[in-house]
């Protein structure tokens, strides 16, 4: 969302854009005007000049289908009011059975849709999605986490007996039969990865609860992935 500039036909110079830029990039210059300056094309395109300005005169490239604005946005209390979020987030749950179905593709690009939409530090967008339904392919990555748990003695002690409980009951344990499995990677080397992913995985799951699906945060294949790196 690279910002290309202001249109000064629709600009009322209210200097909203300058008060609400995180950067600074929108300076004072001459004849009451304000000029939007990136010269080491720094932006976070974080859109908030996009959205406070009120004559809709940020000039940036096209996004396609994406819009900044939509019917309701000016109070978003009316939207979601907070005691129907409050009981959405109350009831959330982590689930560990799942129906032998798979879910449609178009249902699973929506919950994609709305992670990508989750805050990131600086907005800094270096996050990869991938949804594997495979079922060997999830059973390997399932034998692999076991295998790189148990070889360290205190997950040993602690989830020995739980896996192999677990492998009674489910043929891939790690993900309870789950029909798809998202992973979600950063290629920021950084602790900061950690926060966005986090946060990231967290919209991603409230946006399946409102979809009707159950889901649940992997926090095995997360730790063994840190020791084992086919994992």
């Amino acid at each position: 969302m690279p910002i290309t500039g202001i249109d000064y036909e629709k600009c009322n110079s209210c200097r909203m854009c300058k008060q609400e830029c995180p950067r600074r990039f929108f300076i004072d210059k001459s004849n009451n005007k304000v000029f939007f300056e990136d010269v080491d094309n720094t932006c976070s395109l974080c859109g908030h000049c996009i959205a406070v300005c009120p004559e809709d005169a940020i000039l940036y490239e096209d996004f396609g289908d994406e819009t900044f604005t939509f019917d309701g946005i000016e109070k978003l209390e009316t939207i979601v009011p907070y005691e129907s979020l409050y009981k959405f987030i109350r009831a959330h749950r982590s689930i560990r059975h799942y129906k032998k179905k798979e879910v449609p593709k178009e249902i699973l690009k929506k919950v994609l849709d709305l992670m990508q939409y989750a805050p990131t530090g600086s907005n800094l967008r270096y996050e990869k999605y991938v949804i594997i339904s495979d079922r060997e392919k999830l059973k390997n990555i399932s034998d692999a986490v076991i295998e790189t748990l148990l070889q360290n003695p205190g997950m040993k002690d602690k989830y020995e007996e739980t896996f192999s409980i677990s492998k009674k009951y489910y043929d891939i344990p790690v993900f309870f039969d789950a029909p798809h499995v998202i992973f979600v990677s950063s290629l920021l080397d950084m602790q900061l990865a950690d926060h966005n992913i986090g946060i990231i995985i967290t919209y991603g799951r409230l946006a399946a609860q409102s979809l009707g699906l159950g889901t649940c945060w992997n926090g095995w294949t997360q730790i063994a992935s840190q020791d084992n790196k086919k994992v």
